[in-house]
């Protein structure tokens, strides 16, 4: 199994980040042409350069040989390359939680959680392919559309791209996996739009407690398609994970770190 051509999100996460780092840049620049830096600005830009060098070094030594088989499910081997692609985006939703993902604690529930994405992903590919679920050329096409849109048109996306060393047929191909996985999703996992009644309440408490918080209370009907969404996505994780489970107590998975 290939976790590059099957885990759209983490592609997406990797690609973001590689948005992220030419922005930054860009900015760097252009903030350098304006004005020189003082003495005590270059020196906390140095320290801080320093303890992203420190902590992206101490995350890398949590990854394993790409050639390593870190877990089999039905058979089917995971390796190393696959779970460091899942390790780096585990690492990067601990850091946006303002959690440190290299402390002992943390490195074992990141190895943890890393295992559970490519066991979870794995196990709901395995069973789209067996329903013989496929993605139609013009609905891949589409979603490279949106894909490509999402990060600034065409020439920024290759840009992207080949820093991260990924071409336009194995975006094309993980995007073809990813539809997959969703419309398994939907057909073991489905969802019927809340009532409008469910709707307002849900909107009353929320809107409650962002008046004890002194925050500033939107109308409804701006809010309301996050609302659905929320909602929706809650009820189908839930369904979900519980078919997770059930496949699980039927699958043979053995975890080897």
């Amino acid at each position: 199994m290939n976790f590059k051509k099957i885990f759209l999100p983490f592609a997406a996460g990797a690609l973001a980040l590689g948005l992220a780092a030419c922005s930054d840049d860009e900015s760097a620049n252009t903030e350098a042409e304006n004005q020189e830096p003082t003495a005590e600005e270059q020196q906390a830009a140095e320290e801080q350069q320093a303890a992203q060098e420190e902590m992206q070094a101490k995350m890398e030594e949590q990854q394993v040989a790409e050639d390593e088989v870190v877990a089999t499910i039905n058979g089917e081997e995971i390796t190393g390359e696959d779970y460091n692609s899942a390790l780096a985006s585990t690492q990067s939703s601990f850091q946006q939680s303002g959690q440190d993902p290299t402390t002992e604690e943390a490195a074992e529930q990141v190895k943890t959680q890393t295992l559970d994405l490519l066991i979870n992903q794995t196990l709901i590919v395995q069973k789209a392919n067996e329903a013989g679920l496929e993605a139609t050329e013009e609905e891949i096409d589409e979603e490279y559309a949106t894909f490509q849109e999402s990060f600034g048109g065409e020439e920024a996306l290759n840009e992207i791209m080949e820093a991260q060393g990924m071409d336009q047929e194995t975006l094309r191909e993980q995007i073809a996996e990813s539809i997959k996985f969703d419309k398994y999703v939907e057909q073991e996992a489905p969802v019927e739009e809340p009532s409008d009644e469910e709707i307002q309440e849900y909107y009353d408490e929320s809107a409650a407690q962002m008046e004890e918080q002194g925050q500033e209370v939107p109308p409804l009907e701006d809010v309301r398609d996050q609302i659905v969404q929320g909602m929706t996505g809650q009820e189908q994780q839930e369904k979900l994970m519980a078919h997770l489970e059930e496949l699980k107590a039927d699958a043979e998975i053995e975890t080897l770190i």
